[in-house]
C-alpha cells in the first residue's frame, strides 16, 4: 500500500486552446492523516488544481491516484462518493434555510420514501455536529449566523458525505481572529479523528502553524514541497515569488499637511432594529491631513463597515458632519461624494467592487464611465490601453483584460480593484480589508503603493482585521468597539497589546 492517500501526477491543464497553461506539470503528493498545505501566488494555479481533484475541471494530462488506485474524477458527485470533500472560500449555502436544510440538500432523508424527514434531518446534523465538536443549532437559520458558523456547517456537510479528504480553500480569509483560533482546533480535531487535509493559504504564519508539509507552486508549476519542520516564512516566500521579499515595507518620509478629511460626531442606526434603530456607529470623531493614513482597528462587527459606507454615501448619516475639504458630504450621493476626490477599495468586492460577469477592462470602467465616453460612446480603446497598463503594474494574472472578472482568482480580482480605484483621480482613499484573499508578494506591492499616495498628499483611511497590517500602514490608529472609537494611539506608542486591550472594549492603564 502507498504513504498517500492522494497523488497527483504530472498534471497540466489548458484553457483556450492552450492559450492559457493553469497547472503546468504539477505533482502533488499527501500523506495519510496530515495536514497539507498548498502555497503560492494568486493565479499561480492552487484553485485550478483543486478542482481537478473534486472534479470540476478535467485535467489535460496527467494521472490522479487516490488510496492507491489510479481514479479518473469526473465530476463532484463522484469526488464526493470518493471520501474527497471541498470547503470552498465563498460558502454554498441558502440562507432561508435552515442548518439540517443545508446541511442535507441533495441528500434529504425521506419518510416513508416521499416526504422530507426533517427530524432524522436534525438528527443527523447533531451526530455530525456532537462527534466533531462543531457544536451547531440544526434549527438556526443560516442567514442569522456568522460567518464562523457558516462556515462549521460548509465543513459540516462534507462530513455528512463520508469525506476522509478534506479540502479547505482560504479558509481564514473571511474570519475573525477569535474564529481563526476556533478553526484551527477544529482542522486538528478531524486529523485526530483520521481524516486528511489539504489547505491553500496565503497566510505564511498559518501556514507554519497548522501544516506537516507544504507544496508551493509558482505560474504554474511545483517548484518546492517542504517540510513543515524545515521551513521558514522566507523560505516559502521566496520560493513563492521567484525572489526575496521584504516583509516590512518601508514607509516614506512625508511631512503632514492640512486637515483634508473630518469626521464630527458621526452617527449611523439600523432601522431593521426596530422604530428608532440600533445605533452602529455611535457619535464617531476624527480628522486625516494630507499624507496621512489613519488604521481603524478592531474585531469585525464593531461599526467598521456601517462607519466605511456611510462615508462612501452607501447608507443614511442620521447625525454628525463629514466632509472632504471644505465640501460638507453627509448624505450625499455616492456620485457626488465620489466626485469630491473619493476612491473605494470595499472590503466586500463582489457585493460592492465589481461585477463576475463584466469582463476585466469592463470593471476597470466601472464607475468612471463618464471619464471614458465620447458624447454618448464609451471609448473602449481607452479602457483597453489603461487596462493593459494596470495589468502589467500590478501584476494581474492572466494578463488578458477581456477574461471575465469571475474567472479570476481572489487575490487577482482585489489587484483588479485596487488598481481601478488606486489609479483614478482622488483625494481620500478609504482601503478596507485591502490584501484579503492577497498572496505574501502582491500585499508587499499593495502595500508600497498605498504608502506611496501618501507623498502625493492624501489622506487614507485603512480598515483591517490583520492587525499587523493596521501596524504596518498607519500614522495613527484608531480602535472600534461596539460602534465607538475608544482610543486613538499615535503610531510610535501603539503596540498589540494596547490595541488589544481595547478592541476587547478594555481600558489602557494610562487612562483614568
Amino acid at each position: 500500500m502507498s504513504d498517500y492517500i492522494l497523488e497527483m501526477k504530472n498534471i497540466r491543464k489548458e484553457f483556450l486552446g492552450g492559450k492559457i497553461v493553469a497547472n503546468d506539470d504539477i505533482t502533488l503528493k499527501v500523506k495519510k492523516g496530515e495536514i497539507h498545505a498548498i502555497v503560492g501566488e494568486n493565479g499561480a494555479g492552487k484553485s485550478t488544481l483543486m478542482k481537478i481533484l473534486n472534479g470540476l475541471y478535467a485535467p489535460t494530462s496527467g494521472e490522479i491516484f487516490y488510496k492507491g488506485k489510479k481514479t479518473e474524477i469526473i465530476s463532484p458527485t463522484m469526488a464526493a462518493k470518493l471520501g474527497i470533500g471541498m470547503v470552498y472560500q465563498h460558502f454554498m449555502l441558502v440562507d432561508t434555510l435552515t442548518v439540517a436544510e443545508n446541511m442535507v440538500l441533495g441528500f434529504e432523508p425521506k419518510k416513508g420514501g416521499i416526504f422530507f424527514d426533517l427530524n432524522k434531518a436534525r438528527e443527523k446534523v447533531r451526530q455530525v455536529s456532537e462527534k466533531y465538536g462543531l457544536n451547531i443549532d440544526p434549527d438556526a437559520k443560516v442567514s442569522d449566523l456568522s460567518v464562523g458558523i457558516q462556515q462549521r456547517i460548509e465543513i459540516l456537510k462534507v462530513l455528512f458525505k463520508g469525506a476522509e479528504l478534506l479540502v479547505f480553500d482560504e479558509p481564514s480569509a473571511v474570519l475573525t481572529p477569535q474564529e481563526v483560533k476556533e478553526l484551527y482546533e477544529i482542522m486538528k480535531n478531524l486529523v485526530k479523528e483520521g481524516k486528511t487535509i489539504i489547505f491553500i493559504s496565503h497566510k505564511l504564519q498559518e501556514v507554519l502553524d497548522l501544516s506537516d508539509n507544504i507544496t508551493v507552486i509558482r505560474r504554474g508549476s511545483d517548484v518546492g514541497r517542504l517540510a513543515t519542520s524545515e521551513a521558514t516564512k522566507e523560505k516559502i516566500a521566496n520560493l513563492m515569488v521567484g525572489r526575496v521579499v521584504l516583509f516590512e515595507v518601508k514607509r516614506p518620509e512625508v511631512k503632514l499637511g492640512n486637515v483634508l478629511v473630518k469626521v464630527e460626531h458621526l452617527t449611523v442606526k439600523d432601522k431593521k432594529g426596530g422604530k428608532d434603530g440600533i445605533e452602529k456607529v455611535s457619535d464617531v470623531s476624527f480628522e486625516i491631513r494630507e499624507g496621512e493614513v489613519l488604521g481603524i482597528a478592531g474585531v469585525q462587527g464593531n461599526g467598521q463597515t456601517e462607519l466605511i459606507e456611510a462615508l462612501a454615501g452607501l447608507v443614511k448619516i442620521d447625525d454628525g458632519k463629514y466632509s472632504i475639504g471644505n465640501k460638507s458630504l453627509e448624505n450625499q450621493t455616492p456620485k457626488e461624494i465620489k466626485n469630491s476626490g473619493f476612491a473605494h477599495i470595499p472590503e466586500d468586492r463582489h457585493k460592492r467592487a465589481a461585477i463576475d460577469n463584466f469582463t476585466m477592462e469592463e470593471n476597470m470602467a466601472l464607475g468612471l464611465q463618464d471619464e471614458y465616453s465620447k458624447g454618448f460612446l464609451m471609448n473602449y480603446g481607452e479602457i483597453e490601453a489603461k487596462t493593459k497598463k494596470y495589468i502589467e503594474k500590478y501584476d494581474i494574472r492572466p494578463n488578458n483584460g477581456k477574461i471575465k472578472f469571475g474567472g479570476l482568482s481572489g487575490g487577482n480580482q482585489q489587484k483588479v480593484v485596487v488598481a481601478r480605484e488606486l489609479e483614478r483621480e482622488n483625494k481620500f482613499i478609504i482601503a478596507a480589508q485591502p490584501t484579503r484573499g492577497v498572496d505574501i508578494g502582491a500585499i508587499e506591492m499593495i502595500h508600497n503603493t498605498i504608502l506611496q499616495e501618501k507623498t502625493k498628499k492624501k489622506a487614507i483611511l485603512v480598515v483591517s482585521a490583520e492587525l499587523s497590517e493596521i501596524m504596518a500602514l498607519s500614522d495613527r490608529i484608531a480602535v472600534m468597539y461596539s460602534g465607538k472609537i475608544v482610543g486613538i494611539l499615535n503610531r510610535s506608542e501603539a503596540t498589540a497589546e494596547k490595541i488589544g486591550i481595547l478592541m476587547a472594549g478594555g481600558k489602557l492603564n494610562d487612562e483614568k
